[in-house]
């Protein structure tokens, strides 16, 4: 997905988003043709105990093999994507189609700066209870 001028993107900030329902809703919306761009992928938050959190990540990090895969993300930007990517079927040109009008970026890119930035009140981290680490975080303790 390049950004020509005239193109409809919506812009997504992560940051204090749950990354599940985040992940759904943006899923919906690409199987629904939209092209959209999420910044501040560090900063979206995955529910429950810290170190139960990371603890799993590690023991994911150990299925596969270095060489053949599977290969699992580990930066803030791959780690989302790839929890959209769970909630498309991903195997079918369709989804196929969806993800690739999908782009996910750490910080705020310059060609992005001056576009209009939305959120998604329904995945809103402020609902949460419990405790809860941010995907930042996460990378940080499984980076090989």
């Amino acid at each position: 997905m390049s950004l020509q001028k005239g193109d409809k993107v919506t812009v997504i900030d992560a940051k204090g988003l749950i990354l599940g329902r985040m992940a759904s809703i943006v899923a919906k919306r690409l199987l629904n043709g939209e092209k959209i761009i999420i910044v501040n992928a560090g900063g979206a938050v995955i529910s429950g105990d810290r170190y139960n959190i990371i603890r799993e990540a590690h023991d994911y990090l150990q299925i596969g093999h270095p060489g053949k895969g599977p290969l699992h993300p580990r930066r803030p930007d791959r780690i989302v994507k790839r929890a959209v990517r769970g909630m498309l079927p991903h195997k079918s040109p369709r989804g196929r189609e969806a993800l690739k009008r999908l782009r996910v970026y750490v910080g705020v890119p310059s060609e992005i700066k001056g576009m209009s930035t939305e959120t998604i009140p329904e995945a809103d981290a402020g609902k949460l209870g419990g405790r809860y680490i941010t995907v930042s975080e996460l990378a940080q303790h499984i980076q090989g």
